[in-house]
């Protein structure tokens, strides 16, 4: 059977689906409480999904403030990762926060996450810092990269 794939906003009845996503991603995932206040009170927050045959198996959200993007979170179930749907998945955000007026985007990436980093590198991102003991699971280091939308 061949794989349609659809981006759309997430909506509240999405979360379920991204908490196991959560769970399968991240030593520390976010609660059920983080991603509804994400979806109803913080007016900064645009979350997209990506949909397999109507199940979500990929979310990222960012915080679009004033005319920078900055990637809150990214993930795909692990099933679904290595099939170029990050990308695709990245590009979208890149377009929706391209829409909301952004000119820039930002994120964090672990040190040892070379492969989102490989990715991000593919999208035009380069490394602008580091964030020392930025995550909490493990105190270690992330990079913080950049890109110019405009020039994508």
């Amino acid at each position: 059977m061949e794989e349609n794939y659809s981006f759309r906003l997430m909506e509240l009845h999405d979360i379920d689906q991204i908490l196991e996503i959560e769970y399968a991603s991240f030593p520390k995932p976010w609660s059920r409480t983080a991603f509804y206040n994400e979806l109803t009170n913080n007016h900064f927050a645009t979350y997209i999904v990506i949909e397999s045959n109507e199940q979500v198996i990929g979310y990222c959200g960012m915080w679009v403030i004033i005319d920078e993007a900055h990637i809150t979170n990214i993930a795909l179930m692990p099933s679904y990762r290595g099939k170029k749907l990050g990308e695709k998945l990245m590009d979208k955000a890149m377009e929706v926060a391209k829409g909301l007026g952004a000119e820039h985007m930002t994120l964090e990436v672990r040190v040892s996450n070379t492969t989102a980093q490989r990715l991000y590198r593919k999208l035009g991102f380069q490394e602008g810092g580091i964030r020392k003991n930025y995550y909490t699971d493990n105190l270690e280091d992330a990079y913080v990269m950049w890109v110019n939308l405009n020039d994508n």
